[in-house]
């Protein structure tokens, strides 16, 4: 599949976030990426059925929509890039790429699938970014290891995207657990440092705060980013062979359509007239 995806790895980059953009546009698009399962009871979630139906018949739609649809939404997406894949639509098929992967790893983050999402509850306004952006951006290029093994095919993609769901779960509470016991261990002069960032001075987490956070997750952040990352190439793949394994040197529309464009374009306008405040 390198023939495709390596030869267009600028596209899936700059268009990883367009889900994140269209939140802008489409106020059913901020569902298709959390789920808080805390809502649901207990640590084992065993009330809230897996298939959309059953849980639909249980709690409504309107409810399952108000609470997160994100491991729901990851199928249907599955669904529109198999057909891609079998319709040999390029251009569709690199879109649908590009959106399923933010998804996919959207349910790897502990955060997006509780309702303290961002800390609101607990007094840790903005430990979101601070476990999704700041700490990547300390150690995912200088000491991260991102180079895994080959993608596998998933014979079961529902199971499998439950499962992860479940583990982002298991470790919500830790993750806010840890920050708040080192909060108090640090003063705010020790936890906040202000960096020159985009030619602007800002107030963020200091390093020695957030290598110290990264230590008491034992490298949690390093792992589901590398579960994230096998489990998109599955995805993909497993989209490929679900269609057939068509050929991916003879595939079509290779170009993406004026109407294509100008999505992008909208989804763009949005998100600078927004701002890219983070949820």
């Amino acid at each position: 599949m390198l023939v495709l995806y390596k030869n267009n790895i600028e596209f899936l980059s700059e268009h990883a976030v367009d889900p994140d953009k269209r939140r802008y546009m489409i106020s059913a698009e901020g569902s298709r990426h959390y789920i808080d399962m805390d809502h649901y009871g207990n640590s084992s979630f065993d009330s809230l059925p897996r298939k959309w139906d059953d849980a639909v018949a249980k709690f409504s739609e309107d409810t399952l929509n108000a609470y997160g649809i994100v491991p729901w939404w990851i199928s249907i997406m599955l669904q529109r890039l198999t057909k891609a894949f079998r319709e040999k639509d390029q251009s569709r098929i690199l879109k649908l790429s590009a959106e399923i992967g933010h998804y996919i790893a959207d349910a790897h983050v502990p955060l997006h699938t509780n309702s303290n999402h961002n800390g609101q509850l607990t007094g840790q306004e903005g430990i979101h970014a601070f476990w999704e952006s700041r700490i990547p951006e300390l150690l995912a290029e200088k000491e991260w290891d991102f180079w895994l093994g080959r993608a596998g095919y998933i014979a079961n993609p529902s199971k499998y995207i439950w499962k992860k769901v479940l583990e982002s779960a298991a470790a919500a509470d830790t993750v806010l657990r840890i920050e708040k016991e080192l909060s108090r261990r640090m003063s705010p002069a020790t936890r906040f440092a202000f960096e020159e960032r985009n030619g602007i001075l800002t107030r963020q987490y200091s390093a020695a705060y957030s290598l110290e956070y990264n230590k008491r997750l034992n490298n949690m952040i390093e792992r589901r980013m590398r579960e994230s990352i096998y489990s998109v190439a599955s995805f993909w793949y497993t989209s490929w062979v679900n269609a057939g394994q068509p050929d991916l040197k003879s595939l079509i529309n290779k170009d993406f359509s004026e109407e294509e464009r100008n999505e992008f374009e909208k989804l763009n306008k949005a998100w600078n007239n927004k701002g890219r405040e983070h949820e």
